[in-house]
């Protein structure tokens, strides 16, 4: 079985995790908008540069003349845009070990919306498991 999905999985919990420790000390004394402003400046250079190296800059064009792709990258961008400016924000006024749960409820919205809008199946076992993250999150927060 492929276990690739699993270990980028956890890469990228764990650099998740780094987001909230280096932005909560990152945060003192300026604006979380701007911020995350600056964070996103870096993140698409690095982008860049990642898919520079990969010999993949070609891709670009196909990608913007695809109406349908376009727009939900579009979309997708705008939506990853707030998520990060309401994550510094809460941020800048409660703890990492209260924001980063609360955050996390993101799975339970995920799953949700999968189900409402992709047509996917979820298990009773999936779904108690997101039912316990739901109710882990919210008592990790306010605990």
């Amino acid at each position: 079985m492929n276990y690739l999905w699993l270990i980028f999985a956890l890469l990228s919990a764990i650099t998740a995790a780094l987001v909230s420790i280096f932005g909560k000390i990152g945060l003192k004394g300026i604006d979380a908008n701007t911020a995350t402003a600056v964070r996103s400046i870096i993140m698409a250079a690095f982008l860049v540069f990642v898919v520079l190296i990969q010999g993949k800059l070609n891709q670009i064009p196909s990608i913007i003349s695809n109406r349908k792709t376009i727009v939900f990258i579009v979309l997708s961008g705008i939506a990853g845009a707030l998520s990060w400016l309401f994550y510094f924000m809460s941020l800048n006024f409660g703890k990492v070990s209260q924001v980063a749960p609360i955050d996390k409820l993101s799975v339970v919205f995920a799953v949700i919306l999968s189900i409402l809008f992709l047509g996917e199946k979820v298990s009773i076992i999936s779904g108690l498991g997101v039912g316990l993250i739901a109710i882990g999150a919210i008592l990790v927060a306010l605990g």
